[in-house]
């Protein structure tokens, strides 16, 4: 026994830790030349960048080589609708919230020039996250109102990249929406897809509560608590809806490059209808395949491709879902082309379902709205507060122009029903209403919970119902609706 050594087995693990340090090392010098070519690419030629307004993106990069890109970008402090009745002072970017979208490639040497429109009021300073440099760029690019500030850099990572403003208080500033994204294509670009589209989540603190009407100044404690009045697409509420709807047609390739400005809080982003093919997680080259709902943090993005096989609207949330359906945080892509029941077939059969057996069921009851003193609002007070209240209460099972959902909840638009009895529709809102009912000559059996809203807010949605699609054109008044609240 005293002639056995272990020398022979100090010498394996020795090998071993050598072999693994060796592996490591080539492992770090394979990803080092990556930055270094790109470092040392030859630029061949200059072009000034084209800037692009959500959710429009310049056009692809391609298999250009790489260039001097000449970047201009405006710092602009403007009055901007945050949902109807309410305004807000955007700072911005370009004009726009999100910012300007910027398309790059690896190796381009981007020479960038932020302009402080004169009559803003603050200073500013842009932080890039392509940037590899001092604050992103933030140090080089610190502002006055008047003034103009250029630097330059290598963007040396493929990517999609949030670029923010950095200066104090950061968040503030990024608050009111001093954000966009940056897209650095790999050497010979992206693959090719039909549609491509900007779309940019963003929180925001309002002195006001959420709908409530007039100028709303930023309010620095609710930002602290995290506490977001606002929670949107593109800088407003319903941004990405009715005419601002996204587009695309049956087998075409769909690219959202996604991103989330914050400040604070994260995007569960989902699309109602779809399933992501691929997902380039937190924007960048890691690919997820097959993915329903992707996570994109403050201050970071993702880029999203699926392809659309049938026809209708597939609706963009946050599926933190109170986010979606009562701040704001939802968008729509209208699909056109013609049904594959292979894919999706609709309703097949309906009937009705009665687990209580065959007895009168009760309709789910909530809790009752505040009491108020009648609020006469005129006319365009009401089409203007009924628009917001059917943004948020009525949007999802009725839709955004009152269509409905075929055989599931009955269309407002051109709605005899409706336009029959004014009293019955206000009871309808007041009380609830459960069991058959035929409108435009097709019957619906379903379910609607009576409302907690105020006199005021049910004449006002009632009133902008019966102005919008081509119904009878009433006006409800708060009289009205609570001389129906005290029938009861």
């Amino acid at each position: 026994m005293k002639n056995i050594s272990f020398k022979p087995l100090k010498d394996i693990k020795r090998a071993t830790l050598l072999v693994l340090f060796l592996v490591t090392l080539a492992s770090c010098s394979d990803d080092k030349p990556k930055t270094k070519n790109a470092k040392d690419m030859l630029i061949t030629g200059q072009i000034t960048a084209d800037l692009t307004a959500p959710p429009k993106v310049p056009v692809p990069i391609g298999d250009r080589k790489a260039k001097k890109l000449i970047v201009n970008m405006e710092i602009l402090e403007q009055e901007g609708t945050m949902t109807d009745g309410v305004k807000y002072i955007y700072w911005t970017f370009g004009g726009s919230v999100p910012g300007s979208f910027i398309r790059t490639r690896v190796g381009d040497e981007v020479e960038f020039t932020l302009s402080n429109h004169p009559d803003n009021k603050l200073p500013h300073n842009i932080d890039l996250h392509a940037v590899t440099g001092p604050g992103g760029g933030a140090e080089s690019s610190f502002v006055a109102p008047g003034h103009e500030k250029t630097f330059s850099f290598k963007t040396l990572n493929p990517g999609l990249y949030v670029y923010h403003c950095a200066t104090a208080p950061v968040g503030m500033h990024i608050a009111n929406g001093m954000y966009g994204l940056i897209l650095v294509e790999p050497e010979g670009g992206l693959p090719p897809v039909d549609k491509e589209y900007y779309v940019m989540q963003g929180d925001f603190y309002t002195k006001g509560a959420n709908g409530e009407r007039g100028l709303q100044a930023f309010d620095m404690q609710k930002a602290v608590n995290e506490d977001a009045d606002y929670v949107v697409f593109n800088g407003k509420v319903n941004g990405l809806t009715g005419d601002n709807a996204l587009t695309a047609n049956v087998g075409e390739t769909v690219r959202i490059f996604m991103g989330n400005g914050g400040p604070n809080l994260v995007s569960s982003f989902h699309v109602i209808g779809e399933i992501f093919d691929r997902v380039f997680v937190e924007g960048g080259t890691m690919v997820n395949k097959n993915v329903q709902t992707t996570l994109i943090p403050a201050g970071g993005a993702a880029m999203v491709e699926f392809q659309v096989d049938v026809p209708g609207t597939l609706v963009l949330v946050d599926h933190s879902i109170f986010r979606a359906f009562n701040k704001g945080a939802l968008g729509m892509l209208k699909v056109s082309g013609e049904e594959d029941e292979k894919v999706y077939s609709g309703t097949q059969m309906e009937g009705i379902y009665l687990p209580e057996g065959s007895g009168i069921q009760t309709m789910p009851s909530t809790a009752t709205a505040k009491e108020e003193a009648p609020q006469e609002l005129s006319l365009a007070e009401r089409l203007n507060l009924g628009k917001s209240v059917y943004q948020q209460t009525c949007f999802a099972c009725h839709q955004p122009e009152g269509q409905g959902i075929p055989t599931i909840f009955p269309p407002l638009a051109k709605a005899d029903y409706l336009n029959a009895d004014v009293n019955r529709a206000i009871d309808v809102v007041l009380h609830g209403k459960s069991g058959e009912i035929t409108v435009n000559g097709t019957k619906y059996n379903s379910v609607m919970t009576k409302q907690t809203l105020t006199d005021t807010e049910i004449a006002s949605v009632l009133t902008y119902v019966y102005n919008n699609w081509g119904n009878s054109k009433k006006e409800v008044t708060s009289a009205m609706v609570k001389s129906r609240r005290n029938a009861k």
